[in-house]
């Protein structure tokens, strides 16, 4: 088996330098916002060429979406409580906290800045709320095993976590009083 033929090994070079890439571009959205930076700011940021970054996502945009799913991803499991309501009650406690944390407007900023960036923007948003809903749903369907009714997963998005969006883009607290009063409004 030559070089080219050698399997990539986990937490390699390649992890490596994705991590610093994912690292650069959420201090640099959480510094200028989304829009103000290049991948080339990006590369220097993360100590790689440009070209890799092209090599590896393409566009900027891409990588966008990337960094903003690995981020979903990355989120501790669906909550299984053993109640729709206890699931939705953690969910949305454990949304509250990932959007006002350190790094979490300028991935809600960079989702929504992403609309108004042509079909590739466009795309990567869709992936970003897509994730979401498949998160979310494979939370209700759990529930409906268990012979509860769950809400449907878009009501999810618009009664639960729109509203924190909009807090937080607007810079309003979220206390857990509040989140907790939009899960038991949409219950």
């Amino acid at each position: 088996m030559n070089e080219r033929q050698r399997a990539r090994r986990p937490g390699g070079r390649s992890a490596r330098v994705g991590a610093q890439v994912h690292e650069a571009v959420t201090a640099l959205i959480s510094e200028r916002g989304y829009g103000h930076f290049t991948v080339g700011e990006v590369a220097a940021r993360a100590g790689v060429a440009d070209s890799n970054v092209y090599r590896r996502w393409g566009s900027l945009e891409n990588l966008l979406s990337e960094v903003a799913l690995t981020r979903l991803d990355a989120q501790s499991p669906m909550p299984d409580t053993g109640s729709v309501a206890g699931d939705l009650h953690a969910y949305a406690a454990n949304v509250a906290r990932e959007i006002t944390g350190p790094d979490g407007l300028a991935l809600v900023r960079l989702a929504v800045a992403l609309t108004s960036t042509g079909q590739q923007g466009r795309q990567a948003r869709d992936s970003i709320r897509d994730e979401r809903t498949r998160q979310l749903q494979s939370m209700l369907d759990r529930a409906v095993e268990r012979g509860e009714r769950a809400p449907a997963a878009l009501d999810v998005l618009d009664h639960i976590l729109a509203p924190m969006y909009i807090r937080v883009l607007f810079g309003m607290e979220l206390t857990p009083d509040y989140v907790d009063g939009l899960v038991d409004r949409l219950l």
